[in-house]
């Protein structure tokens, strides 16, 4: 009898402690925070601050990883097969919680389905610069010359905006180039400014340091307003006397499909306390970025009509998937 009374004593000890244990409040651990794209990138560079911030409100850290490969692909089905506990987020963009479906004829996930959309964080828009050797002081002056010389005018582009803002324009002025797709911003940038390619649209974050540094040539910035970031470039409309075209690069928090609501909501508060630092909108500023907090319902209604521009921006742009 003593036995067994130990023994069921030692047995509800352990399932006291284990129900403790189950009970912790999240988070009680760490938090991976997956960015699917390269290191220095504009994604790489906003993750990481609200990433810093968001711990400050959770009280636990949150590790950034880089998972780069295929416009975000990879990174986004990391996530998508992660375990629905809050502890693996993703750093999502336009490119992977938007265009990728229709950018790629199989996804390893259900682009739809397999992500709890947290929260916005916010948007930039994209400069246009070609190589200081290209013979195009304006985007006129660059698109007569693709005109001139059909595909023979090179492109870089290692993201779904990068991809698109270009082969749009392409469409709507009736040029032809050539796409020479990387695997990283900050590499394309690189030749860029070694001249293999010759022209690159790309976010503020990789772009601005080298136009301000006189090391390549900015022509245009990409969204339907001028930055006040680089007051003197003028919009794609503007430059080539267009109406419709903009094309901006946005990010916010996704976790895995299943993810309870009690932690979305966690997450969501600390997302949008990361958006309305002082801090993280004057580090920000200067790349053109524009926060937005809301809801996560805001944002799975931001991502439904986001994933439709997309699907007809790439239609239209002629881009056949991969």
């Amino acid at each position: 009898m003593r036995f067994t009374f130990r023994w069921f004593a030692v047995l509800s000890g352990a399932v006291l402690c284990s129900s403790a244990a189950l009970a912790q409040p999240y988070p009680s651990k760490p938090i991976k925070a997956i960015v699917p794209f390269a290191a220095g990138s504009a994604t790489d560079q906003i993750g990481r601050a609200f990433a810093a911030k968001m711990s400050e409100t959770l009280g636990q850290t949150i590790v950034v990883e880089n998972k780069a490969g295929v416009n975000g692909m990879l990174g986004a089905d990391a996530v998508a097969k992660s375990a629905p506990d809050g502890y693996t987020i993703l750093i999502g963009t336009n490119s992977t919680n938007a265009a990728l479906k229709s950018l790629m004829k199989k996804l390893p996930y259900d682009q739809d389905t397999a992500f709890a959309p947290v929260g916005y964080m916010g948007s930039v828009p994209l400069i246009v610069a070609v190589n200081n050797d290209v013979p195009a002081k304006t985007l006129r002056e660059f698109v007569d010359l693709a005109k001139a010389k059909p595909n023979h005018v090179t492109f870089a582009s290692a993201s779904t905006s990068q991809l698109v803002s270009s082969e749009m324009m392409a469409g709507m002025t009736g040029i032809q180039m050539t796409n020479v797709p990387y695997k990283s911003g900050p590499a394309a940038m690189t030749d860029l400014i070694g001249g293999q390619v010759m022209m690159f649209s790309a976010d503020f974050a990789v772009m601005l340091p080298q136009v301000k540094g006189g090391k390549i040539r900015g022509l245009a910035v990409t969204s339907a307003k001028r930055s006040p970031a680089v007051p003197e470039l003028p919009t794609v409309n503007e430059a080539l006397g267009l109406k419709d075209y903009e094309l901006i690069a946005y990010f916010a928090v996704f976790a895995p499909a299943g993810t309870p609501p009690d932690i979305i909501a966690k997450l969501n508060q600390a997302i949008n306390a990361a958006a309305q630092s002082k801090d993280i909108q004057d580090k920000f500023a200067p790349i053109g970025f524009a926060v937005d907090p809301g809801t996560p319902d805001a944002l799975a209604q931001r991502s439904r009509l986001e994933t439709a521009k997309w699907a007809k921006a790439i239609r239209d742009a002629k881009i056949e998937p991969q």
